[in-house]
């Protein structure tokens, strides 16, 4: 009970940070995290979407709006945002096969017809 308490003031500490300072990057951040680990998906996706705005060019932002997009379920823009996060650097592809919060997403034929894909560039690259 003490961590659910816990969670919740860390919720409301951050969403009344936010609202004094609605561009305030790391509280966003922590934000939205403290959302998708209650639960709290939709209001996570919020969150990842404002990021987005705000940090253009972050693949780890595309990357954290990809996870929320699958939790979510709307599998095709996730795979749209983790391409974007991909094509902006990032590269835990390790990471990205273990993620819960891309499950949604993994047992999807779009996703691994898109990462057969990714691996054959990689071995290309590689190979270079």
């Amino acid at each position: 009970m003490a961590k659910k308490k816990r969670k919740d003031l860390e919720i409301r500490f951050y969403e009344n940070l936010v609202k004094e300072r609605p561009d305030f990057i790391q509280a966003l951040i922590s934000l939205g995290d403290a959302y998708t680990r209650r639960g709290f998906y939709k209001e996570g996706l919020e969150i990842d979407k404002k990021l987005v705005k705000l940090k253009p060019d972050d693949p780890i932002v595309h990357y954290n709006l990809a996870c929320s997009l699958s939790l979510v379920g709307e599998i095709e823009e996730a795979i749209k945002e983790l391409k974007k996060a991909i094509l902006l650097g990032y590269d835990e592809f390790d990471y990205i096969l273990q993620d819960k919060d891309l499950e949604n997403l993994r047992n999807s034929p779009l996703f691994k017809d898109f990462f057969s894909k990714l691996k054959k560039l990689k071995k290309l690259a590689l190979n270079d």
